[in-house]
């Protein structure tokens, strides 16, 4: 919003017209982002590192037990930030509300987890799976409005991956897909939050490929080489990809290994709203499996742990689970693990890119 008045400006200096440009408004979100970000980061921390801190779950490795006390809920800091500069700097289009809707959302749901976490005594607590729900399939039917006002007739529909403008029409299953995406990415990046820097750096990568996948859906001669729909907004959704990419920069300076701060399910389950809202938003919620990869395995590690365990009556395919746990009950060293579940985010986020040459 503040962007498209200084634009207006350009009469009164040439400078003024940079904030015409999408890749310049990310530049300065991401930058923005950061820096509000880091300053307030290190002020919460000794703030309110005493009263809002982690208690450490009795179902992980030993090592992890002194991370008991350590700030929790970081994600109160960096997902405001990135969504207020998200709306400094994109038009206020129904994508970009939409996306910065269903972040908040996920996020204050996840603040009241936090909260819950924190008044019991045994270490569990949390919300039900049901109000869980509940949130998620309001959430779908938002998304299923508004894909009726920007879609027309492809709103309940989803592209292929690998095929030219191939579109699958789910009529108003589309609502519980929905669902089922933003359910699945931010149960995804829930589990992986269990290292000190993992989640952050798993979930950058797919940040970077939905919002060139957003820049190119919002050029009509892009979207036209590759084969993809073009979507007239999409492109303002790279400046919300910048601004979130931009905060969770700044809170991976505070979150690597020892961390300082952790980003609690107010950031993880606002992480996993941001990154659906973009699939969704792109019409891309195939392509969401590719590139977050790592949160795909990572989630069926844990489907797979509770069937095994059930179908042979107490046995584990995996010495614990989610998948980074095992790895550490192997004797790899955590920061040996996050660095290469970064290595495979990329890699997965790069193969992710590759399809949209490939159709």
């Amino acid at each position: 919003m503040l962007a498209d008045l200084l634009v207006n400006l350009r009469d009164v200096h040439i400078v003024f017209n940079l904030f015409s440009y999408l890749t310049f408004r990310s530049a300065v979100a991401f930058v923005l982002s950061f820096v509000l970000s880091y300053l307030l980061l290190g002020w919460y921390i000794r703030k309110f590192g005493n009263s809002l801190y982690e208690r450490i779950s009795e179902d992980v490795p030993e090592r992890h037990r002194k991370k008991e006390g350590t700030p929790s809920s970081g994600g109160l800091i960096f997902v405001p930030v990135a969504l207020i500069v998200t709306l400094l700097f994109a038009s206020p289009v129904p994508e970009v509300l939409t996306a910065v809707f269903a972040t908040s959302v996920m996020g204050a749901m996840g603040f009241v987890d936090d909260l819950s976490k924190l008044r019991r005594t045994d270490k569990k607590g949390g919300l039900p799976k049901r109000v869980k729900l509940l949130f998620q399939l309001g959430l779908g039917f938002v998304f299923a409005l508004v894909a009726l006002h920007i879609f027309g007739n492809k709103a309940f529909t989803t592209q292929l991956l690998f095929l030219k403008n191939y579109f699958i029409y789910m009529g108003w299953f589309y609502v519980l897909f929905v669902a089922l995406v933003l359910a699945g990415t931010a149960n995804g990046v829930n589990l992986t939050d269990g290292l000190d820097g993992l989640a952050a750096g798993v979930v950058l990568y797919p940040l970077v490929v939905f919002g060139i996948i957003a820049y190119v859906e919002g050029n009509v001669k892009f979207a036209t080489y590759l084969n993809v729909l073009y979507i007239k907004n999409a492109g303002q959704l790279v400046v919300f990809a910048s601004a979130i990419a931009g905060s969770l920069v700044a809170f991976l300076w505070y979150n690597t290994h020892p961390a300082e701060i952790f980003m609690g399910d107010t950031g993880s389950q606002a992480l996993g709203g941001a990154l659906a809202s973009l699939a969704i938003l792109t019409k891309q919620e195939l392509l969401l499996a590719i590139a977050g990869g790592v949160l795909v395995l990572e989630t069926l590690s844990v489907a797979l742990q509770i069937w095994y365990f059930r179908i042979t009556g107490g046995k584990r395919l995996f010495l614990m689970a989610p998948l980074h746990h095992h790895f550490e009950k192997l004797g790899w060293h955590e920061n040996k693990i996050v660095v290469r579940f970064w290595i495979m985010s990329l890699l997965f986020s790069l193969l992710a890119l590759a399809t949209l040459k490939i159709r």
